[in-house]
């Protein structure tokens, strides 16, 4: 392919990512740690997984349209169809799940979601060299990004990124307002505080995890009253993970490249095309990602069928107009700052660390969640949709709890 200039780099990253419109597509993918039934410390069996998993893989496979795929560390990834309303996403995304659940049981494993395994460090599972390489790329600066590709799991939330307006169904708003619940879904959703079996110190280990490693894609940009504009800098100015090559060759990237630095030419090194600035771009984990989507990757994989509590909460806050206000109200005391309307790294980090137990963030996201309750008790959404939001509230959310205190609380009785 032909070699990019900056211009045309620059103008490649606005297209593909606010792909602008009206809000309307709902999406979820939950992802599961693998585990023994009765040994959660033990190695997943890999031919026993794919055994069982052979009649759900490929297009088409699953009834509802959900992909399944894998992650480096084993995961499990259920991608659920885009939806035009949260009754279909998250009907679908259950009926599919729900056959994954009972296919994977049938070998003696079970799907487990906790935003760290908290017990095992499992091997690396894929072998393409894509992966060879971003391992080696993290393995340069410590643990923890091998720890993100083979350990966590995570819910995330997909939302069209709104039209070109300037008010709430804006993009510029909902860009805002993702990052400003964004804390408070981190806090509310916390489940990894243990690691090697022991307490971490962190409610979200995960997020912890994520926060060690390599700052310039996986934190929120820099703030800019232009998301696009914000977002075209993150991305040219992070650093290359790898460059594509043949299937049998090494994609190692020189230390320390960005993709802005690669744009005015490395010797030695091919100039880069819009392939390996789309390679590049699916490299960016910050915790809202504009895919030509919304993605909102800040929460913890969930137990059961929890993963629906922040699946409803965060579309309904985005997607309602008037939950969408209460929200951006309930938030302002996160963005004390009012020339950056979004929350600052210290609070990414109290999130992470403290959860609930923050008063600040406790309060935001009781008021977060009663503006989805009066949304959806409102708007006719699904009763049972409206039933796990406030079930998980009340066991978590209003009694300042996170999932994370459950783990401790049955660590501390073992």
């Amino acid at each position: 392919m032909t070699a990019l200039t900056l211009d045309e780099a620059e103008a490649h990253v606005r297209a593909v990512s606010f792909r602008t419109g009206p809000a309307e597509r709902i999406g979820v993918v939950t992802e599961w740690l693998v585990q023994d039934r009765r040994d959660p410390g033990l190695p997943t069996p890999v031919d026993r997984l794919n055994t069982a998993l052979a009649p759900l893989e490929g297009a088409g496979a699953l009834p509802g349209g959900s992909g399944l795929t894998r992650g480096p560390g084993g995961q499990l990834r259920l991608s659920s169809p885009p939806a035009r309303s949260l009754g279909a996403c998250v009907g679908t995304a259950a009926a599919d799940l729900a056959l994954l659940r009972d296919a994977v049981e049938q070998a003696g494993l079970t799907l487990v979601g906790r935003g760290l395994d908290p017990y095992r460090e499992p091997p690396r599972v894929l072998d393409h060299p894509r992966h060879r390489a971003m391992e080696r790329y993290f393995d340069r600066e410590g643990p923890w990004g091998r720890d993100m590709l083979r350990r966590t799991a995570s819910v995330r939330i997909d939302l069209d990124p709104g039209d070109d307006s300037g008010g709430l169904g804006g993009y510029r708003s909902r860009w805002d307002l993702a990052h400003r619940i964004g804390p408070v879904l981190v806090a509310a959703f916390a489940n990894s505080p243990v690691q090697h079996g022991w307490p971490t110190g962190w409610l979200s280990s995960r997020q912890e995890i994520r926060i060690r490693t390599d700052a310039g894609r996986t934190r929120p940009p820099r703030y800019h009253p232009d998301p696009r504009e914000a977002w075209t800098r993150y991305a040219l100015d992070a650093r290359v993970m790898y460059v594509p090559g043949d299937l049998d060759g090494d994609w190692t990237a020189p230390l320390g490249l960005t993709f802005r630095a690669w744009l005015r030419g490395v010797p030695g090194l091919r100039p880069p095309t819009r392939d390996d600035l789309d390679h590049h771009l699916r490299t960016l984990f910050p915790p809202v990602a504009p895919r030509g989507r919304l993605e909102l990757r800040m929460t913890d994989a969930q137990d059961g069928d929890d993963w629906i509590a922040p699946t409803v909460l965060a579309a309904t806050l985005l997607n309602d107009t008037g939950a969408a206000e209460a929200a951006y109200a309930a938030t302002e005391p996160l963005c004390p700052d009012p020339r950056r309307p979004v929350p600052s790294h210290d609070v990414w980090l109290r999130a992470a660390r403290d959860g609930l137990d923050d008063q600040v963030l406790a309060k935001a996201a009781r008021a977060c969640f009663a503006a989805a309750d009066s949304a959806l008790a409102a708007s006719g959404t699904p009763a049972v949709l409206r039933h796990a939001l406030n079930d998980f509230a009340e066991r978590h959310t209003e009694c300042g709890r996170s999932p994370a205190h459950d783990h401790l609380d049955a660590l501390r009785r073992t």
